[in-house]
């Protein structure tokens, strides 16, 4: 019997604030009997922001891309504020979905200035309205004085400002982020994700983001959507995602993550590096893969020990080192930067996780 996909229902159950989006069981295909996401069900209250995370190629955009109108659904339903807007019967138009969207390359208007990018979507508004409108959104989006610029005369970072607040002009019931920080440096990026995030909570506006940058989603989601090969493998928080991943490939896909042969006994998860803590309520095969993260290992310098350091990676606050063990396997451990050991050094290890993620042999070796 196959397993129901997951999905972010059961994530957000505990949420009593009005559901605005839900996904039932989607599936898009642009070649027949080929679909580019396959059932994938998802729910999105107000005010929360849902990342769609996963590598490329996996069907976050054509999640997005249904969601705005822009593709047919072959199957399921979206469901938008009460009303059904996709089925395989039903298709409403972008323009009717009430869905303001800030596109990767932002796409603003060349030949139009600041102020009427913005009020691009309040045609139907009176002039005084349109005007209190842009003033506003100028207002909140720090671009006073920016109003009578074209998109060329702006940086980056207010280039995706004024993106984002012609989203908002006409009172989006939901905004959607394709990869809003990719044309944007390091620096800008994690300026613009503080106050994106700083924005979006203020103003209680729903939001569904997609992008492949695990640290972004951290940093932005209250719900993270892994995606992968089309299909939905876990919905949780971003803490839940890092700390108890469904799958070997979340686990990889979020965070180093290293796995070691290991077996499952009465006093907890026996491993070539020590001993894990046996995990709760495990019923699974004793044979198993033990998820190590960096932060799960110890390094004792004794020059007397089994395993060696091979090298070293400066990361600013930690360094990360790789270490091979007797059997010839990889780990990873981090350590202050401060601490520095030479390469080649025989050393110990010492686990200290505080919780053991395992997988059996046969959902490692399938993922």
């Amino acid at each position: 019997v196959e397993s129901p996909a997951p999905s972010c229902l059961a994530a957000n159950d505990s949420n009593t604030s009005p559901l605005v989006l839900e996904l039932r069981q989607v599936t898009c295909s642009y070649i027949p009997n080929q679909p580019a996401i396959h059932d994938i069900s998802l729910a999105l209250h107000q005010g929360e922001i849902l990342c769609l995370l996963g590598p490329s190629g996996c069907g976050k955009t054509t999640t997005l891309r249904v969601i705005a109108g822009f593709e047919r659904v072959t199957a399921g339903e979206i469901v938008l504020n009460g009303t059904v807007v996709a089925s395989p019967r039903i298709h409403l138009p972008p323009e009717r979905r009430r869905v303001g969207m800030v596109f990767q390359e932002y796409a603003l208007f060349p030949h139009l200035r600041v102020a009427e990018n913005i009020g691009f979507g309040l045609q139907a508004c009176s002039i005084d309205q349109r005007r209190a409108r842009i003033h506003d959104l100028l207002t909140m989006m720090d671009l006073v004085g920016f109003e009578r610029r074209y998109p060329h005369e702006l940086s980056g970072g207010q280039q995706q400002r004024v993106a984002l607040a012609r989203a908002l002009a006409p009172n989006p019931v939901l905004l959607l982020l394709d990869e809003p920080f990719s044309n944007l440096d390091p620096d800008m990026t994690y300026k613009m994700q503080d106050e994106l995030h700083t924005l979006l909570k203020r103003t209680n506006t729903t939001t569904l983001l997609v992008t492949h940058d695990h640290e972004e989603a951290f940093a932005m989601a209250d719900q993270i959507a892994v995606l992968h090969e089309g299909r939905l493998i876990q919905c949780d928080t971003p803490e839940t995602i890092y700390h108890l991943p469904a799958t070997p490939f979340v686990a990889e896909f979020v965070g180093q993550a290293d796995f070691l042969p290991g077996t499952v006994t009465e006093t907890g998860v026996m491993t070539e590096v020590g001993v894990f803590p046996r995990p709760i309520h495990y019923h699974g095969t004793h044979h198993v893969y033990v998820m190590v993260r960096p932060d799960d290992l110890e390094i004792t310098a004794t020059g007397q020990g089994t395993a060696r350091i091979t090298s070293r990676q400066f990361r600013g606050s930690e360094n990360l080192y790789t270490i091979r063990l007797a059997s010839g396997r990889l780990v990873h451990c981090t350590t202050p930067s401060t601490t520095v050991f030479p390469h080649n050094l025989a050393v110990e290890l010492k686990t200290k996780a505080t919780h053991t993620v395992v997988f059996d042999q046969s959902s490692y070796l399938t993922s």
